[in-house]
C-alpha cells in the first residue's frame, strides 16, 4: 500500500509531506503536485477575497488531484482534526469498516476537539448500510428526572447563566450509549478496540493549534469559576494554553482506558455515574446516576425528501435539521435558481425566505416527538407548494408567526458541535454530528474522570418565547420534561443518486447548521459546483428571530446590495459554520474526503 500525503496550512497552498504509518512510508510527495484553483475561481473572482482567511490542512492519501482532493478506492474519512482523521483512516485500513471508523473519530474527537464534543455530550448517527437501509440513532442527551420548567426561572424571569454553565445546566450524555449502539449492529470492531488509540492521543498529549487556542481564550473568564476544567485547559496564571503547548489530560485517559476495560456499564451504571451523582450532590445539580443508568439510544427511522433528482435522507426529531433541510428544499423546488445566477441577489433572496419560513415553523412546532406532537405535514410538498406561493421574488416577505401544515394535530412523525463523514468501499456510509453545546459546554469536568460534561438544557425552551444562547426561539412543543430530549439543529445528510451514495455532510455552527447543510447542497445540485468549492463559497442565514440575513464576508456587492434593496437588513460575519463532507459525485467514481476550508480540519483516503 502507498501512501500519499498532501498538507495545506494557513499561508502555504502547495506543501508536500511525507507521512510515515504503520511503516509504510509516502511517496511521489514532490513539487509537481501543486494546488491550483482552476478555472473555477477564475470565473468566480469575486469568492477570492475570501483566502485572506481560509486556513486549511488536508491530510489526503492516495492520488490527489490539482486541487489537493482525495480520489480513493477504499475508504474516506472527513473531520475537523487530523488526528480523527488519521484514528478513522487507521481503523479502516486494518479491516474495519465507516461505522467503525466514524467511532474512532468520535472519540478521538473527544480528547483533541473536547471544546466542541465528547463523551459528555451527545450525537446524531445516520448510517446507509451496502443493502441501501438507512438507520438514524438518536444519541442526543436528555433531560434528568427531575428537572422540570421551572428550574431556570428567578423572579419570573429565566436565567440563562443556570441553563448555560454549571451543573443545571447539564443533561444526561448520549454519544457513548450511541457509538456502543451503531457498533453492536454494524461495526467489525469492539468499542474496547476503538476508543484505546484515542486513550493514548489523551495520555501522551497532542500540540494545541491556533483554533483550539482561540476557544479556550473565548471562555477563559467562565473557566475560572470552574477548577477541574480551569485545571486541564487553562496554565498556572489561568491563561489559555499557548499555541503550541502539549495538552496532556491524563484523567480522561483513565476513563477512556477503563471504558475499554469494562464497557459502557462503568459509564452508565459503575464508576464514573457514581462520580457524576457525588459532584451534583455536593453542587446542587440534577444528573443523578439514575439518569444515566435509564438513558437509551435510540434507533429513529429518517426523514426522506427528493430535491431535483436527488434522494435526502435527513435525522427526525429531535432534530429539526432533517425536517428543515428537507421543508426549505422542498421550498425551492419551485424556483429555477440556476436561472437566477450566481452573482444575482435573487437566488439568495429566495434561499433566505425559504429559511425565514421554514425557522418560524421551527419556532413553534419542533420538539422531542416522543413526548409533543410534530406534524409530518412540515415536509408535506403541498404545504411547501402553499410556502412557495407566499414568497415575492421582489421584496422581503413580514412572517409574523408559524405557518399551519396540513393535518397539523393528526399526522405527526413517531413516538456547537462537530460533524465527521465516513465511507467505504463496501458501501457504509456514515453521517455524524456529535456536540456539548457551547464550547466547554457546561463548564463542568467531573472531578478525576477527565469528562467535559455539556450544557444541553439550554436547547429546550427555559422560558418560551425567549431566546436561548444561539437567539433561537422556542415554545411550548420544546418545553422541559423529564426524560425529553432538547431539539437540535444538528443535520446529519445523506444523499443518493439513482439509489447510489454521493454525499454525506453536515455541519456545526448552531441553527447555522441547517442553513450549511441546504446552502451546498444547492451549490452542489443547482449550481454544479463541486464539493470543495461549495465548501470554500460564502454561506448565508436567516433564523426568522431575528428577522435579519446573516452573510458571511466573500459575497459579490451585487448580491449584498440586491439584499438590502429587496428589503433585508444584512449583516456582514467574517465566518459562519464548519462542514464536512464525503463524496462520490461519479458512481463509478472514487471516494472523496473534504473538510472546511475555515478550519484545519482534515480529510483523508485510503486504498488498499
Amino acid at each position: 500500500m502507498d501512501l500519499w500525503v498532501y498538507s495545506r496550512g494557513l499561508t502555504h497552498y502547495d506543501t508536500p509531506m511525507l507521512l510515515q504509518t504503520s511503516g509504510v512510508f509516502a511517496r511521489h510527495a514532490d513539487s509537481s503536485h501543486r494546488v491550483s484553483a482552476g478555472s473555477y475561481w477564475d470565473r468566480h473572482s469575486w469568492l477570492k477575497p475570501m483566502a485572506r482567511y481560509l486556513a486549511l490542512s488536508f491530510l489526503l492519501v492516495g492520488w490527489p488531484d490539482d486541487r489537493g482532493v482525495s480520489w480513493v478506492q477504499a475508504g474516506a474519512v472527513s473531520t475537523v482534526h487530523p488526528l480523527a482523521t488519521q484514528a478513522a483512516m487507521e481503523v479502516m485500513k486494518e479491516g474495519g469498516n465507516a461505522v467503525d471508523a466514524a467511532v474512532a473519530a468520535g472519540l478521538t474527537l473527544g480528547v483533541v476537539d473536547g471544546f466542541n464534543s465528547g463523551i459528555g455530550g451527545g450525537c446524531f448517527l445516520l448510517i446507509r448500510t451496502p443493502r441501501g437501509e438507512i438507520v438514524g440513532i438518536d444519541g442526543r442527551e436528555a433531560a434528568p428526572a427531575t428537572a422540570h420548567q421551572d428550574m431556570y426561572l428567578k423572579n419570573g424571569e429565566a436565567d440563562p447563566s443556570l441553563s448555560q454553565s454549571g451543573p443545571l445546566a447539564i443533561a444526561v450524555p448520549g454519544a457513548l450509549a450511541a457509538y456502543e449502539w451503531a457498533l453492536s449492529r454494524f461495526g467489525k470492531r469492539s468499542l474496547s478496540t476503538l476508543i484505546m488509540p484515542a486513550a493514548r492521543i489523551a495520555e501522551n498529549g497532542f500540540l494545541i493549534d491556533e483554533g483550539f487556542h482561540s476557544r479556550i481564550r473565548g471562555v477563559v473568564e467562565r473557566l475560572r469559576e470552574f477548577s477541574e476544567a480551569a485545571d486541564i485547559f487553562l496554565d498556572g496564571q489561568h491563561r489559555a494554553h499557548p499555541v503550541g503547548h502539549r495538552l496532556v489530560q491524563s484523567d480522561l485517559a483513565k476513563t477512556y482506558r477503563s471504558i475499554g476495560d469494562k464497557g459502557v456499564e462503568f459509564f452508565y451504571r459503575g464508576p464514573f455515574a457514581d462520580s457524576v451523582e457525588q459532584w451534583m450532590k455536593r453542587s446542587g445539580g440534577k444528573l443523578m446516576a439514575q439518569d444515566l443508568a435509564a438513558y437509551r439510544a435510540i434507533p429513529r427511522p429518517p426523514i426522506r425528501s427528493r430535491y431535483r433528482q436527488y434522494d435526502l435522507a435527513g435525522f427526525p426529531p429531535p432534530s429539526s435539521g432533517g425536517v428543515h433541510v428537507a421543508q426549505i428544499l422542498n421550498i425551492l423546488q419551485h424556483f429555477s435558481l440556476r436561472e437566477k445566477g450566481m452573482t444575482s441577489a435573487d437566488w439568495a433572496h429566495l434561499v433566505v425566505e425559504a429559511m425565514k419560513l421554514a425557522f418560524a415553523d421551527r419556532a413553534y412546532w419542533l420538539g422531542d416527538a416522543d413526548f409533543v406532537p410534530v406534524p409530518n405535514g412540515l415536509v408535506d410538498v403541498s404545504y411547501a407548494r402553499a410556502l412557495a406561493e407566499r414568497i415575492d421574488p421582489e421584496r422581503a416577505l413580514d412572517v409574523p408567526s408559524h405557518g399551519q401544515p396540513p393535518h397539523a394535530h393528526k399526522s405527526l412523525f413517531g413516538s456547537h458541535t462537530t460533524h465527521f463523514s465516513t465511507a467505504d468501499e463496501e458501501g457504509w456510509w456514515v453521517a455524524c454530528t456529535a456536540t456539548v453545546n457551547t464550547t466547554l459546554g457546561s463548564k463542568v469536568v467531573i472531578p478525576d474522570t477527565g469528562v467535559v460534561m455539556n450544557n444541553e438544557m439550554d436547547d429546550f425552551s427555559a422560558q418560551p418565547g425567549k431566546p436561548n444562547f444561539f437567539g433561537l426561539m422556542g415554545s411550548q412543543a420544546n418545553a422541559i420534561r423529564p426524560g425529553k430530549r432538547p431539539l437540535s439543529s444538528m443535520s446529519p445528510t445523506l444523499v443518493s443518486l439513482e439509489g447510489e451514495p454521493v454525499y454525506a455532510l453536515g455541519g456545526a455552527g448552531g441553527p447555522t447548521i441547517i442553513s450549511q447543510t441546504v446552502l451546498h447542497l444547492i451549490l452542489m445540485i443547482d449550481f454544479g459546483l463541486t464539493p470543495e468549492q461549495a465548501l470554500a463559497h460564502p454561506r448565508l442565514h436567516h433564523q426568522w428571530s431575528p428577522d435579519q440575513v446573516v452573510l458571511e464576508e466573500g459575497w459579490p456587492a451585487s448580491v449584498i446590495e440586491g439584499l438590502r434593496d429587496k428589503g433585508h437588513d444584512v449583516r456582514i460575519v467574517p465566518s459562519l459554520g464548519v462542514s464536512q463532507i464525503v463524496a462520490r459525485p461519479d458512481k463509478e467514481g472514487s471516494l472523496q474526503a473534504l473538510s472546511d476550508p475555515r478550519v484545519k480540519g482534515s480529510g483523508m483516503a485510503y486504498t488498499p
